[in-house]
């Protein structure tokens, strides 16, 4: 037999550490090559870890909860060395099967050990988790089952014996993990919430970005009511042809990514010793989901038109839902916007998305008046607010690039950014 090690994976372009979330697996679990072992959180995206070999678990290295760096050992597992074979009749065969019995009470506990995962979609969707045939090591249910299930569009029936089940005989196991995370009373008024999960991945990414990152602040007032009048217009064939909504932070992307390829400065991550200008501009956004926070990237927005964003748009919207983001979905970010006028803000100050270098937060459109050519006129105003990086940035060139992304919004039209 040989120890293997298994570490932790890079899940994504700059994740540099993760937390075991969940082990799915105990010491002397069997599992196979590409068995799930572990549920793991970075800042970036919630992923399963696969197994690298076939054999027993012999050591879990990591408690959940813990955070380690990206090549850290998170557990060891015993492997039958390449030819070894078992003899079927050695004396220890009884012990063997002695053991394998064991392991298959133990598997058949392992049908109601759910991952935060797989809960979460059950009960966002109201499903029943026992009347659910997983297809898991030991029949465990996985977030794939939930999905297909989901996406059949038929809910499995509740069994009648969980319908009559009383409160005095509930399953220990199925207690134990569906408790809501411990709430403890804190010595004030109020109560102490434990800061655990997504929620302790973001504050350590957020610290990290604030405490490192040199920030300065930019505004500018853009009048849309071009944009608005345009995208009014052909919004509503646009959804009858296409099927997903054209909106109007779709425009908003392509005329910052158009603005990024004439000034690549923006585009820009700090490298310790020097600048990296990237080549591609990937357009990273914000999409939440109830407390979880996801950073999914358009690659070469630059390249797509304006449909092409809005689809991109609404699939990584849909993917963040259903909890189908994977890692590349994650990665090659260089310039991140941020539409949180979608909550009704009208001016914010982001925190820029460590390593890169500004982040551009896309405020609300509201009706206003505005004094044009000494007359007052009703005109729809967005407020743009960008924060830099002043190790990479300045005044000079943030300035000049904010004039462009303006003037291209106030001139759109059907002939300067078609959606098609």
């Amino acid at each position: 037999m040989t120890i293997e090690k298994i570490t932790m994976p890079k899940l994504g372009e700059s994740v540099t550490e993760g937390t075991i979330s969940t082990w799915l697996v105990k010491p002397g679990d069997q599992v196979n090559k590409y068995d799930a072992i572990a549920e793991v959180m970075t800042d970036k995206v919630n992923a399963e870890i696969p197994s690298s070999f076939t054999g027993v678990i012999k050591e879990l290295n990591v408690s959940e909860g813990d955070t380690v760096e990206v090549g850290a050992l998170i557990c060891t597992i015993e492997t039958e060395e390449a030819g070894e074979k078992k003899e079927t009749n050695n004396p220890s065969t009884a012990a063997a099967e002695t053991e394998s019995s064991s392991t298959a009470t133990e598997d058949t506990a392992m049908k109601s050990r759910y991952s935060p995962a797989v809960m979460r979609l059950a009960q966002e969707n109201d499903l029943d988790l026992s009347a659910i045939t997983g297809t898991g090591k030991g029949g465990r249910i996985t977030r794939k089952d939930v999905e297909a299930i989901i996406a059949s569009g038929e809910k499995p029936q509740k069994q009648e014996q969980k319908q009559t089940a009383t409160a005095e005989t509930p399953s220990p196991v199925r207690e134990q993990t569906t408790e809501p995370a411990q709430v403890t009373q804190s010595d004030a008024a109020g109560k102490a919430i434990p800061v655990t999960g997504v929620r302790k991945a973001i504050a350590n990414n957020m610290v990290k970005a604030a405490t490192e990152i040199p920030h300065a602040w930019m505004m500018v007032e853009v009048d849309v009511t071009n944009l608005v009048a345009y995208r009014n217009k052909v919004k509503d064939t646009f959804k009858e042809k296409e099927g997903y909504s054209l909106t109007f932070f779709s425009f908003f992307v392509k005329a910052i990514a158009q603005a990024l390829k004439e000034f690549p400065q923006l585009n820009s991550s700090w490298a310790g010793d020097k600048i990296i200008q990237h080549d591609d501009v990937n357009i990273s956004i914000a999409v939440a989901k109830e407390q979880e926070l996801f950073v999914p990237v358009i690659q070469s927005a630059d390249d797509l038109s304006v449909k092409g964003v809005a689809k991109q748009i609404t699939n990584l919207a849909k993917k963040a839902r259903t909890g189908k983001l994977t890692a590349a979905d994650m990665q090659g970010g260089t310039f991140t916007v941020n539409n949180t006028g979608s909550f009704g803000s009208v001016q914010s100050m982001g925190i820029i998305n460590y390593p890169q270098a500004a982040i551009l937060q896309v405020e609300s459109i509201v009706k206003r008046p505005v004094i044009i050519n000494d007359m007052f006129a009703a005109r729809d105003m967005v407020n743009l607010c960008l924060s830099l990086d002043h190790r990479v940035l300045d005044g000079l060139i943030c300035g000049q690039f904010m004039a462009r992304v303006k003037e291209i919004l106030e001139n759109v039209s059907e002939s300067t950014m078609p959606v098609y």
